[in-house]
């Protein structure tokens, strides 16, 4: 269902955000996860628990967002709306000033678990400067317990209300696993924890993307007892979300 003059659109009634995840525990079959997804998830889920307990011992940071999981989300919105419309606002800001203000601490209100592509500037494609997003990139945006690890410290030190999952178009690390050619070197690491979407969606690229979106995000949501306690106590959205690097768009896959 797509709403359309909006550049965040819904274009999958498949909800696997934060809003409406099921509980953590949850049989896999509920957010489309495969047999090998499933085994995946509690494998990555128990990485996570250890690395969550390092976190817990941590104090939250005491500058933090005041914004709600909610009006964090809107920001992200509405700094696409003006990436897409070539009206960044973030270029603007003195970028002396800000390197002051955020060298002895950081207030990112939003976390992106992101592609490594180059074609995907999440900064830019949010219109957010230094200091606002806390960013984590990786081949396919995929959730390994060093990748949860990484949002979890996020999610319970530096506060962020809202975790976007954020796949894009002619994803090579989504393409790559599809075919399931030999590769160089050690490349073919990136195809077992992709391989759920593919199993779930079939060989259609875009499709795939779109799920592997959808189960990076359900994975964070339920695998991580640091984010599903945020997520209860509804101090943080899981959102997973398409970035087309044609038009600069971003849908969310809710």
């Amino acid at each position: 269902m797509e709403a359309s003059n909006q550049t965040f659109q819904c274009v999958d009634a498949t909800c696997c955000c934060s809003r409406c995840a099921s509980a953590p525990g949850a049989p896999a079959k509920d957010c489309g996860l495969s047999r090998r997804g499933f085994i995946y998830s509690a494998m990555a889920g128990t990485a996570a628990v250890l690395a969550g307990g390092a976190v817990a011992h941590v104090q939250p940071a005491a500058a933090q967002s005041t914004l709600s999981p909610d009006a964090a989300l809107k920001q992200m919105v509405e700094g696409n709306e003006r990436y897409v419309a070539g009206q960044l606002q973030s270029l603007n800001e003195d970028l002396s000033i800000l390197k002051a203000k955020t060298a002895e601490k950081q207030e990112p209100f939003a976390a992106v678990l992101s592609c490594a592509d180059s074609r995907v500037p999440v900064e830019f494609v949010f219109d957010q400067s230094i200091g606002r997003l806390f960013v984590v990139r990786v081949a396919g945006n995929i959730a390994t317990p060093e990748i949860i690890a990484s949002i979890e410290y996020g999610v319970a030190v530096l506060g962020t209300k809202v975790l976007m999952v954020l796949g894009h178009s002619n994803c090579g690390a989504v393409k790559a696993t599809i075919e399931g050619k030999e590769v160089p070197g050690q490349i073919s690491a990136l195809y077992a924890p992709i391989r759920p979407a593919v199993d779930l969606a079939g060989s259609d690229l875009n499709a795939v993307i779109d799920a592997n979106a959808k189960i990076q995000a359900n994975l964070l949501s339920q695998s991580s007892p640091i984010m599903a306690a945020a997520i209860k106590d509804k101090k943080l959205l899981v959102v997973p979300a398409r970035y087309d690097v044609a038009n600069g768009k971003v849908s969310l896959l809710v």
